[in-house]
């Protein structure tokens, strides 16, 4: 919507009594200098119905709470909120034309979030100081209502994954008020904040604030449970089996920058779920994480159907648990292995460059050096399958699709494997 656009529909809404407002992310984003993607504004003053009058194009959205969506925007009543119940409901709403905006903002989960801007004047609204913990980087609950709404711990969290802010110590202790709360939230709630987390520079921040506020076993049990989980120190100097994984999980994020927002976020999830099996390795054991590999495959599944994660995502998990490992010693493999291994992976969601990603991010955490051929299964594997195909075995032997088919070729990419690694050898 344009802004000439805008100031028309506030002069509307203050002719008939009203004013308009520019609220949360937009006016955030915008002190941050970065471009803002939703502009959500807050109408004072008069009542629903009034607002409907005078746009009659607008679509009242939900049940609960007086929203509109109009050109392509947000437009609420401002709004006080009274929790009665448990959880993300149970919410007494008021949507009084004499609640102040300075009212609806004590509403907001967080100061940074809690700040308004009047479309026809330009006057910036910040009872709660979120300009100056914009300065200073830190994120905190605008008042003591933050703890009527369990979904905000998940929002903190991300929040500070996405901007790099620091969490205030005492907003820390409302999330932990809020942990008994957690589990009457919607999987599908939570995934909405795990998938932004995820798409964010440093994902493990995500993570790193739900264990300081000892929320990270309700819906992420899993990752929790490799707290502790020792691992020998020669390979992994970085600690246990979660700072592993974090680290892990930050170098994914770090090589798939440019990857489109779905690759992305499947290879990263990934990343974060490869070592799930060490969580449940017998502490008698410890170092060693013996089978870990196949007991993370259930416990993808496990999390995944927990916070509502897709069928692509729990595949793409599942096969860098499973194969991981074997991507880690692929140079090390006999010709036959290495094409079995790279037909396999090639079939999968995640592929051999998803794959490759997880392994470069597994064996490089904690500092240590691999020697690019050690851990670079893509280039030889995508150079044998894209030599050794179809088109290649109809040339040579005339066959036509089907089991002959099938085993000339593996037998074929065999061969090239070999002579493509004596190659090497000989050099």
């Amino acid at each position: 919507m344009q802004e000439k656009e805008i100031i028309k529909t506030a002069q509307k809404i203050e002719k008939a009594g009203g004013r308009l407002y520019l609220v949360g992310g937009a006016i955030r984003d915008d002190l941050l200098g970065k471009k803002t993607h939703d502009e959500d504004y807050c109408v004072t003053g008069i009542t629903a119905e009034q607002f409907q009058k005078i746009f009659p194009e607008a679509h009242i959205r939900g049940k609960a709470f007086e929203v509109f969506d109009m050109y392509g925007k947000e437009f609420a009543i401002a709004r006080t909120e009274s929790k009665y119940g448990v959880g993300h409901k149970e919410f007494e709403i008021n949507t009084s034309p004499n609640i102040t905006i300075e009212q609806d903002l004590a509403r907001r989960d967080i100061t940074i979030n809690s700040i308004a801007k009047d479309v026809l004047t330009g006057r910036i609204i910040d009872p709660f100081n979120g300009r100056k913990d914009i300065e200073n980087k830190i994120i905190k609950a605008t008042t003591k209502a933050f703890k009527e709404d369990p979904l905000r711990v998940y929002r903190v969290a991300r929040f500070s994954a996405q901007l790099g802010f620091k969490v205030e110590e005492q907003t820390i202790e409302q999330m932990k008020e809020l942990k008994k709360e957690l589990d009457t939230l919607s999987g599908e709630r939570v995934f909405e904040e795990l998938k932004k987390a995820l798409n964010t520079p440093k994902p493990s921040i995500f993570f790193e604030i739900l264990k300081k506020a000892n929320v990270l076993d309700i819906h992420f049990k899993e990752i929790n449970d490799l707290i502790g989980a020792e691992q020998p120190v020669q390979y992994h100097p970085e600690g246990d089996a979660y700072n592993h994984t974090m680290m892990v999980l930050d170098k994914s994020a770090e090589l798939t920058e440019e990857y489109p927002i779905n690759r992305k976020l499947e290879i990263r999830f990934s990343a974060l779920v490869h070592d799930l099996g060490k969580g449940t390795t017998p502490k008698e054991q410890y170092p060693h994480h013996y089978g870990h590999e196949e007991r993370g495959i259930k416990l993808v599944e496990q999390l995944g159907h927990r916070v509502k994660a897709p069928n692509a995502w729990m595949k793409c998990g599942k096969t860098a648990c499973r194969e991981h490992m074997r991507g880690g010693i692929f140079y090390k493999m006999k010709p036959a292995k290495k094409v079995e291994f790279i037909e396999r992976i090639s079939k999968s969601i995640l592929g051999i460059d998803g794959l490759q990603i997880v392994v470069i991010s597994d064996k490089t955490s904690g500092g240590r050096n691999y020697k690019p051929d050690e851990i670079d299964f893509e280039t030889l594997g995508n150079e044998c399958l894209n030599k050794i195909n179809g088109e290649y075995i109809q040339k040579k032997y005339g066959l036509k699709p089907g089991i002959q088919f099938g085993n000339k070729l593996h037998e074929e990419r065999i061969k090239y494997m070999k002579n493509r690694v004596l190659k090497e050898e000989n050099k």
